[in-house]
């Protein structure tokens, strides 16, 4: 059962938004990356998650259906946590787990730290932390969080890269070249599952013009150290081993400054969602969300 929705989150900015399942069935959200419709969530595993919860997947501002008017209507990246706050609202949830990933691994730390009383649980993959309190290394060795490692040199290279226009399959082949290097080299690469996946998402978005406007909003002001170290919230970090935008020990690290989260590894994982990582993926979310 699929509903679909818009949610008017201010003047001139209506999100599109979807659910799957039983309504009556515990609400979990699924908040996306930077510059990633809804749809990224893909449908395998979002059918697991389904068959005991009430899924609600959407576009953030500037993605898929959703409004794009970043030009006309600037924002800082904060203000993409409160949209989802606005989703829950629309959608008459109260409370709900939780789920981000990449940039919606930092918004659901927002969530987290702002507006605890709307989660049962979170849950964080391929991301940072919002946190200043240093990386503590089993050796007991103390490392600065701006001396963490960052993204992968391939992927440096590849975002340095100047935009230019494509055609259709152009684009596609860029975004298929993207997805290998952020999907790392433990897992077998299907390039046709990740080109068909990124074909429904272009149909969905009405174009395939590649976003840019969450690369250009203000990221202050999004440290939470005191509030994510008192949270009562129950988080879930997923260590990925292959993960490339925020590699070991970013995981580890999630882990030491959020009170009470714990850790559960998705062998061969990278910073992607291929067919391989659905089950166990699905698996931990559903346990963590049924623990919370």
């Amino acid at each position: 059962m699929t509903r679909e929705r818009w949610v008017d989150v201010e003047s001139g900015v209506r999100l599109w938004a979807e659910e799957q399942g039983d309504p009556g069935l515990p609400p979990l959200l699924l908040v996306m990356g930077a510059q990633a419709s809804g749809l990224a969530w893909p449908d395998g595993l979002v059918e697991r998650l389904a068959a005991r919860h009430r899924v609600i997947r959407y576009d953030h501002r500037d993605t898929g259906r959703s409004t794009w008017a970043f030009d006309e209507k600037p924002y800082p990246l904060s203000r993409l946590a409160e949209d989802a706050v606005a989703v829950l609202d629309a959608c008459g949830v109260e409370r709900a787990h939780v789920v981000g990933m990449s940039l919606g691994g930092l918004l659901t730390q927002l969530l987290v730290a702002d507006h605890p009383g709307r989660l049962l649980s979170a849950t964080v993959i391929g991301t940072t932390a919002l946190s200043a309190t240093p990386y503590t290394a089993p050796d007991g060795t103390r490392t600065p969080v701006e001396e963490l490692p960052g993204p992968s040199a391939a992927l440096m290279e590849l975002w340095s890269r100047p935009a230019r226009e494509r055609d259709l399959e152009e684009e596609l082949d860029a975004r298929v070249a993207h997805w290998r290097v952020l999907a790392g080299d433990v897992l077998p690469f299907d390039a046709e599952w990740f080109r068909a996946q990124e074909r429904r998402i272009v149909a969905h978005t009405g174009h395939h013009v590649p976003g840019t406007a969450h690369a250009r909003a203000d990221y202050s002001d999004l440290v939470r150290t005191e509030r994510l170290a008192a949270t009562e919230v129950p988080t879930l970090v997923i260590s990925a081993p292959a993960e490339p935008v925020a590699p070991a020990p970013h995981a580890e690290h999630l882990v030491q400054v959020i009170r009470g989260a714990r850790l559960a590894g998705i062998p061969g994982m990278g910073h992607a969602l291929p067919p391989e990582v659905h089950d166990p993926l699905a698996k931990e979310i559903l346990r963590h969300a049924e623990s919370a």
